[in-house]
């Protein structure tokens, strides 16, 4: 291979790979059908190993062409972020940031953190986008992130920088009336016996809590199982059981005496928060601005 390869060869063959049929692709491509196959004979040709395997019905990648469809994607996303991010100078703006983040940061304080980094550099956009903890670090190793907000118990992070974000503290919550909610703390082993609703079934806080209950022997009584932090709020509200939440989440769902809130006095009670992004030469200026600028509001703001 004795020059650089084409971007626009390599969006023709992620086109067909994703159609899995030249015509299709070439239609998507605003091209004729022969014209198409001679770009991706070309790019064979240039990188000397067949990249697709053709079946009567269509077309899939070998092996090498599922590696370089990888680093495709990843290149031309690459690109469209540049042209985004360069077009935004024109108009103004002075850098952006991609940023992943968990839906636990999400319900806490990450949105005041960013509308105030936003309100002290208004000329720097943020795109945010809510993934899985697993599909954020993914994000940032791969370069469609920026950064990273997301809890630090996830295992493999040791290629990536990992600087300290906010905390929050587990609590028990159930309705006013309900015989444990006027202790001062409670052990997890206090609520094992108690109907309990399971909040995101097979997320790391269900798989935390299962965790510790088989450590002590036991199984969690779940009476209920829903997605989403306000579900379980309403449910515990209602009167159908406890629920293991994260206190500062979960203040807001309150109401007027609604919900009962009981520290969990445990020393994997406390959940920490990382922002995550590639090695120092990797992040844009104006993602280390933003990475700073959220380890100084959790320095000022603790929990």
């Amino acid at each position: 291979m004795t020059r650089p390869l084409d971007p626009v060869s390599l969006q023709h063959f992620v086109a067909v790979c994703e159609e899995g049929n030249i015509a299709r692709a070439a239609a998507r491509e605003s091209l004729v059908a022969s014209a198409l196959s001679k770009r991706i004979a070309a790019l064979e040709a240039e990188i000397g190993v067949p990249l697709l395997t053709r079946r009567r019905r269509g077309v899939e990648p070998t092996p090498a062409g599922q590696a370089l469809l990888a680093r495709a994607r990843e290149l031309l996303s690459g690109l469209d972020r540049m042209r985004v991010e360069l077009g935004a100078w024109r108009d103004g703006v002075q850098g952006s940031v991609r940023v992943f983040a968990s839906p636990s940061v999400l319900a806490e304080r990450l949105p005041d953190d960013l509308a105030a980094f936003m309100d002290r550099h208004p000329g720097i956009r943020i795109g945010l986008d809510e993934r899985m903890s697993p599909a954020i670090v993914g994000g940032v190793r791969e370069g469609s992130a920026d950064l990273g907000v997301l809890w630090d118990r996830i295992s493999d992070l040791s290629d990536l920088q990992v600087l300290p974000y906010r905390e929050d503290r587990l609590c028990v919550a159930m309705s006013p009336g309900h015989p444990l909610a006027r202790r001062p703390s409670l052990r997890f082993a206090d609520t094992l016996d108690q109907a309990s609703i399971n909040v995101s079934p097979g997320g790391q806080m269900d798989q935390l809590l299962r965790r510790q209950a088989a450590l002590a022997g036991r199984l969690p009584s779940h009476r209920m199982e829903v997605s989403s932090l306000d579900a379980a709020c309403r449910l515990v509200g209602a009167g159908l059981g406890l629920a293991i939440l994260p206190l500062e989440a979960a203040t807001p769902h309150a109401g007027a005496g609604r919900l009962a809130f009981v520290p969990l006095a445990e020393p994997w009670a406390v959940r920490r928060f990382a922002v995550v992004a590639r090695a120092a030469p990797l992040v844009s200026a104006a993602a280390r601005l933003l990475a700073e600028h959220l380890c100084e509001m959790a320095s000022a703001g603790g929990r």
